[in-house]
């Protein structure tokens, strides 16, 4: 009873070309293009999960680091601190054998001298000489005794203006 209509023209041509019955397609290379599909993206996630956590403990290895290293700066900075404050610097230079300097003289580049040098005051810091001093060590002085330690000699800079 029921049957097909017959089809005329253009759409009689465009019948032709669909195949005639039903093309079933196989379910088995399908289903298993599904499964590979999922378990190759399951895998991906699992592959980049890992790579995920192994760059996340890193990343805490090296914030761990920086903290420590940045401890270490910050005690060094004290050390540095304390090393240049003024009474530290003071404490070193009278144990070196050093003495406060007197009231300098400056010379101006056409010669002049402005200010009248005075020489440092003497101290009973122990005498500490540079390597240069060493070289202007004489003998020792007739007033002292064999074994005595030779004094070193200098002769005053000669200062103009005075």
């Amino acid at each position: 009873m029921s049957r097909k209509p017959e089809l005329r023209g253009r759409a009689a041509r465009l019948a032709r070309l669909l195949p005639a019955g039903r093309a079933q397609a196989a379910r088995t290379p399908f289903v298993l293009l599904v499964v590979l599909l999922l378990g190759g993206g399951l895998i991906g996630l699992l592959v980049l999960n890992s790579a995920l956590s192994e760059g996340a403990f890193r990343l805490d290895d090296l914030e761990r680091e920086t903290k420590s290293l940045t401890d270490e700066e910050q005690a060094l900075q004290r050390d540095i601190d304390a090393y240049s404050a003024p009474d530290a610097l003071q404490r070193r230079a009278r144990e070196l054998g050093m003495v406060p300097g007197g009231d300098p003289a400056f010379l101006n580049p056409d010669g002049e001298v402005k200010g009248v040098p005075s020489p440092a005051a003497a101290s009973r810091a122990p005498l500490v000489l540079a390597p240069e001093a060493l070289a202007t060590v004489t003998a020792p002085l007739p007033d002292t005794a064999p074994g005595a330690a030779a004094a070193p000699t200098s002769t005053p800079a000669s200062t103009p203006g005075r």
